[in-house]
């Protein structure tokens, strides 16, 4: 049985959770899923057939973090075998992060441990007011170990240490305070502010938006250096002169709508000249 499913609709790409027996806890039958779609999402959404991936789940709770038969079976386990299951979910992780399209991250109740990695990995947090937030695995005597480098790019240095060290649980008002997430409305309305969020993504040129999106990483690795700066000079200009950066501005000034704002129009359109 399949613990997540991806389905794709007109250039969004669904990714959901599909245990809500268990609170969409993960394993390493998950996990491996997980890599499977992902890596699928990747060649999709660089060849530009998928827009936007929304990452969800079934049920009341977003992820309860690590499935408990799961954690049972790794007290047996060596250091070796650890280690391989830690890079599998690392590989999880660092596949969602770098997907080249935008991802949105739809949580509508707990994310606990590990599901707190998924929501710092995507651009777009939108939370229900009924969501909450957990760093537990001090708790049982673990770390955030893996997913820290995501979490801590989302709170900041400092408010990591105290929710890291702590384990407390943040509400959905905290978590948007502390840039965690960055949306947060009534539970009733979450699919509608998904959806609007999904409109207002689609209105970008998808070439200029996987553009950003390398850049915006790459920045953020060496935000002051000549290299950097030369970088940013040669992104704007290649954009420029592309057939996406072309048709943007001349659908600005003609005001109309530009042509990807049609998945029709978008899959039949030429190459864009990078």
């Amino acid at each position: 049985m399949a613990y997540s499913t991806l389905i794709i609709v007109n250039g969004v790409a669904r990714l959901t959770l599909n245990r809500p027996e268990v609170h969409n806890a993960f394993d390493d039958s998950l996990i491996a899923e997980l890599n499977e779609h992902l890596s699928q999402l990747h060649d999709l959404a660089e060849a530009g057939d998928v827009r936007v991936v929304v990452l969800g789940s079934e049920g009341k709770s977003f992820s309860a973090g690590a499935d408990l038969n799961w954690m049972k079976r790794m007290v047996d386990y060596d250091l070796e075998n650890n280690l391989a299951d830690s890079r599998k979910l690392a590989a999880l992780m660092y596949g969602l992060d770098t997907l080249p399209c935008p991802t949105l991250c739809r949580v509508q109740g707990a994310a606990f441990g590990g599901a707190v990695g998924l929501a710092a990995c995507c651009d777009l947090v939108i939370a229900s007011d009924k969501a909450k937030f957990c760093l537990s695995e001090v708790k049982i005597g673990l770390s955030p170990a893996v997913i820290s480098p995501y979490v801590q790019r989302a709170l900041g240095e400092r408010q990591m240490r105290r929710y890291a060290l702590t384990a407390e649980v943040m509400d959905a008002e905290t978590a948007l305070a502390l840039g965690l997430a960055h949306q947060v409305v009534e539970h009733e309305a979450l699919d509608s502010a998904v959806d609007a969020m999904l409109t207002t993504l689609l209105a970008g040129s998808p070439q200029a938006q996987r553009a950003t999106k390398a850049l915006m990483a790459a920045v953020a690795q060496a935000p002051d250096s000549d290299a950097t700066r030369e970088h940013t000079c040669q992104v704007i200009a290649k954009l420029r002169v592309s057939q996406e950066g072309q048709e943007g501005l001349s659908s600005f000034f003609e005001k109309r709508r530009p042509v990807w704002t049609s998945p029709e129009e978008h899959n039949n359109a030429a190459e864009p000249r990078l």
